[in-house]
């Protein structure tokens, strides 16, 4: 069993959820985007003004859905750009706003850390089966007809997402390998990292040694894992919309879980209490992390609880036993 007085974590990667990028009730505009990251960049920088070392790792499920909408909208005057391309573009201009903000949240702490993004190539396998069953969702939520639309007009294909609407999925190949984990590995000590946007750009390897981009999504909760465990991180962190965890979400017995061992995790997700494209990568990422090392630990909690999730009061803490 874990203690709540446990001494602090010293090296974290955090994943950050949509939410902390855009706001639901806001306009899905760049504008809108750098206001909500700026309110993000405050939690962050208090996470670092307490000492911890960290790495970021942002989603772009929506974003790189509207870049590609807006390539496509646009391909009578320009050639629409290819699907790994605009996952490039994602991570460009989300980095861009995070590294912005951030710098500004830490000056007004009198810190001086670096923040940098680095487009970051992420190695996936053709043969991964998620080529044949595309399940991660991207671009924004439509109704039951508007998504019958789109799918007999461009062929999409779009499934209900947590019962928040229709969207657009795309596959999801585990990632595999970073290709700049080398460069990651130099800056941690002294920067803060912005990497592996939206699970970083997908490519596959040639025989020649080449990386070819591919046309897929890779879900950021796991690239944070393989971050987490490549930079023997002490803890991943991963913040999206809800405190804690929960079995039965929604229904009158919902209980919120403050700890999950690798053995009760992986009988939640058995009885299918974690929906998919939502809490059920975020779950199997932070089993796949205690797992490749029993030391280690991995927290699911909201943005605005992250400081007190780390110092045991509140989130859901996931340990190996």
């Amino acid at each position: 069993m874990y203690h709540m007085n446990e001494p602090k974590f010293q090296k974290i990667v955090i994943a950050l959820g949509g939410n902390a990028l855009q706001s639901k009730d806001s306009a899905p505009t760049a504008e809108a985007q750098l206001e909500v990251v700026k309110q993000t960049c405050e939690h962050i920088a208090d996470i670092s003004a307490a000492g911890y070392e960290l790495a970021l790792v942002h989603g772009n499920g929506p974003q790189v859905g509207r870049i590609l909408l807006a390539s496509e909208t646009a391909k009578d005057v320009v050639p629409p750009m290819p699907f790994d391309v605009c996952g490039a573009m994602s991570q460009g201009y989300i980095g861009y706003h995070i590294q912005q903000a951030l710098r500004y949240a830490l000056a007004r702490r009198n810190l001086g850390t670096p923040v940098v993004s680095l487009v970051t190539q992420m190695v996936v396998e053709r043969s991964d089966p998620a080529f044949q069953n595309p399940s991660k969702p991207i671009g924004p939520f439509y109704t039951k007809e508007q998504a019958e639309q789109l799918s007999a007009e461009k062929g999409y294909i779009m499934k209900e997402d947590a019962g928040r609407g229709y969207r657009r999925v795309v596959p999801s190949p585990l990632p595999r390998k970073i290709v700049e984990i080398d460069q990651i590995r130099q800056l941690w000590n002294h920067t803060i990292a912005i990497t592996c946007g939206g699970g970083g750009v997908p490519v596959a390897e040639n025989m020649d040694g080449t990386l070819e981009g591919v046309a897929a999504v890779i879900d950021k909760d796991f690239a944070a894992e393989l971050l987490a465990e490549q930079m023997d991180a002490d803890v991943l962190m991963i913040l999206t919309e809800v405190e804690k965890v929960a079995i039965r979400w929604g229904k009158p017995d919902q209980e919120n879980l403050s700890h999950l061992s690798l053995a009760e995790a992986a009988r939640y997700v058995e009885e299918g209490h974690f929906a998919p494209g939502s809490m059920l990568p975020k779950v199997q990422a932070c089993m796949r992390f205690v797992r490749s090392n029993p030391r280690k630990k991995a927290i699911i909690t909201s943005l605005d609880k992250a400081i007190d999730a780390l110092e045991g009061k509140t989130g859901t803490l996931v340990t190996f036993a």
